[in-house]
């Protein structure tokens, strides 16, 4: 898909949504997500985001048990370091599960590395899914423990606000984040919630927010047997969907223009016109 924005211009950024299809294997995981960032870094991005659940998709929710990691410990927060540093852009590393106070259940954490490789931001996922619909069955509440504070970083172009997949349908959360240029999904949407609410819901929260909205998705049939809805995308602050992947592996890229966000933010004033909250 074509984008308005083009590369190299003042006030432009340009980031990167990677999908994957991930296994129950961390090392190929973390190999296909390596192949992924240095494809988009080659594509010109400065900011690159994987999507919930990147390094790995087990045969059972309590499989992530196995790879849990103590924080700044462990080979997959090396990886997301390393990849930052080697290629010299801002990594936002999807989710991977970090140790909780509980031994039955996990952090479903995102972590940022700048491109010097250190670790900037952290988020644990706050809203956790819980879904009943014929044969699908989900409740991360009994593997994953939420974590509770709302965060975002400083990046070269603006505040990023964190979130993750179920959170998507939370619009307070984002309105906490305060004024973002730019908000982050990393999500696994199911196919059957994806295919009913995905889209709607980024749109919303771009609209709502006049900000670009950068969503990293599973997208495919996994060899556990789940199927997640893909469309990976980045929405800009009218809503219009700037670029997208449907299914399977890819770089999603595009460029954050912040002209477009003033343009928008002027014609229409909605986010400062806001009385409640």
């Amino acid at each position: 898909m074509s984008e308005r924005s083009s590369e190299g211009t003042p006030g432009t950024y340009r980031v990167a949504a990677l999908q994957m299809v991930s296994a129950p294997d961390r090392e190929r995981n973390i190999a296909e997500a390596g192949r992924l960032i240095a494809e988009a870094a080659r594509g010109g991005a400065q900011l690159v985001l994987l999507p919930e659940y990147f390094c790995y998709m087990g045969f059972k929710d309590t499989d992530k048990l196995a790879i849990r990691e103590t924080p700044g410990h462990g080979p997959i927060q090396q990886f997301l370091a390393d990849a930052a540093r080697e290629h010299r852009v801002w990594v936002i590393g999807g989710t991977l599960p970090l140790e909780s106070a509980e031994a039955a259940r996990v952090l479903n954490t995102t972590l940022v590395f700048d491109p010097a490789g250190k670790q900037v931001a952290r988020y644990d996922k706050i809203h956790l899914f819980n879904f009943e619909k014929g044969t699908e069955s989900f409740d991360e509440a009994r593997t994953i423990c939420p974590g509770s504070e709302v965060r975002t970083f400083d990046a070269p172009f603006g505040r990023v606000g964190l979130s993750v997949c179920y959170d998507l349908r939370f619009p307070e959360l984002y309105r906490k984040m305060g004024d973002c240029a730019l908000m982050v999904v990393p999500s696994a949407f199911t196919y059957t919630t994806g295919e009913a609410h995905w889209e709607t819901l980024l749109k919303a929260r771009a609209v709502e927010n006049q900000c670009y909205v950068l969503a990293a998705a599973q997208g495919g049939k996994h060899e556990n047997g789940r199927r997640t809805w893909g469309h990976s995308m980045l929405i800009d602050p009218w809503g219009e969907v700037v670029a997208v992947l449907a299914e399977g592996a890819g770089v999603v890229a595009g460029t954050l223009d912040s002209e477009r966000i003033a343009s928008v933010r002027q014609s229409l004033p909605a986010y400062r016109h806001r009385v409640l909250g």
